[in-house]
């Protein structure tokens, strides 16, 4: 069970603290519990039951009616809700919900209605990607089960694997040419995978190697694939301190061609990187990017 303050309840459900304390004393929406220095904590039933009336208030419900309702009442509701395929909030809070109770086949069908109106792409960056924000939130707080987070992890690492093995093949030989890779245990890999569906559903070549990749073993692949660009995710690793060592190795690498650092490893105050380098703040800001044609090859 989560162990929430009302601060972290304010930023997972984006109604504000003094909000929910009326909401708590006037209507007895959630049930804390006190700890000894009499500081309010909240569970993962109060959390659920706080985005499901979120959700409801938000589609014009008033408090004061949601509040009379059973959690029974109130998840039929939302199931009730209109079907907006634009409602991105109500998509991740529905997400949020499912994933607090392990509900795996609610999740599937979540994810599955979202490509279904949005396309799989605007369901990553409209749907998933605030989705995993709220749980960024939730590790900081030190109230994620390391299962819930694996749970979800696991069904969209198979759905971008699905969604790319569906794309057609690559017909130009003339398209760019890049090279995916984590460092070495560097093991967080959705947004490489995402990068990965982008590129290719732009009819670009990709070669994706995945996790763990020490750079002395990319040599061999730069001689024979030849890459116009190299792209890794940032996120635990190399340590803070060995970002520029490893961009310098990178550049042995890639001295003419585009090396694309994301995350925020990347983006640390006072890193310079070689003038060939980009750190592109926001997913949106790489697929902005990838557009571009002028890629140099990478010399060997």
């Amino acid at each position: 069970m989560g162990h929430f303050s009302i601060s972290d309840l304010e930023q997972l459900s984006g109604i504000k603290a003094h909000t929910i304390r009326m909401w708590e004393q006037r209507y007895g929406l959630l049930r804390p519990v006190r700890t000894a220095t009499n500081i309010r904590l909240y569970c993962d039933d109060d959390l659920r039951r706080l985005l499901n009336v979120t959700t409801l208030c938000g589609r014009g419900k008033r408090i004061s009616q949601v509040a009379r309702l059973s959690d029974a009442e109130i998840q039929a509701a939302v199931l009730a809700c209109g079907n907006d395929a634009h409602d991105y909030q109500l998509q991740v809070n529905a997400l949020l919900a499912a994933m607090l109770t392990f509900d795996e086949v609610r999740l599937n069908q979540l994810l599955d209605d979202a490509t279904s109106k949005l396309g799989f792409e605007n369901m990553m960056l409209q749907v998933a990607y605030p989705l995993l924000q709220r749980i960024g939130l939730m590790w900081l707080a030190g109230t994620m089960n390391l299962s819930q987070e694996h749970l979800l992890s696991h069904l969209l690492r198979q759905k971008l694997l699905v969604a790319t093995d569906a794309l057609p093949p690559i017909g130009s030989a003339e398209a760019p040419r890049w090279l995916l890779f984590l460092p070495e245990h560097e093991l967080h890999e959705l947004a490489l995978l995402f990068m990965n569906y982008a590129l290719r559903s732009r009819g670009q070549h990709t070669l994706y190697l995945g996790q763990n990749m020490p750079i002395k073993e990319l040599t061999m692949v730069c001689q024979f694939y030849r890459p116009n660009a190299l792209v890794t995710v940032l996120t635990t690793q190399p340590e803070r301190t060995r970002i520029g060592e490893f961009a310098q190795e990178l550049l042995q690498l890639c001295p003419a061609g585009r090396v694309v650092l994301y995350g925020n490893l990347a983006r640390q105050e006072g890193l310079v990187l070689p003038p060939n380098f980009v750190a592109p703040p926001l997913m949106t800001d790489f697929l902005a990017m990838i557009s571009e044609n002028n890629f140099a090859p990478v010399s060997a």
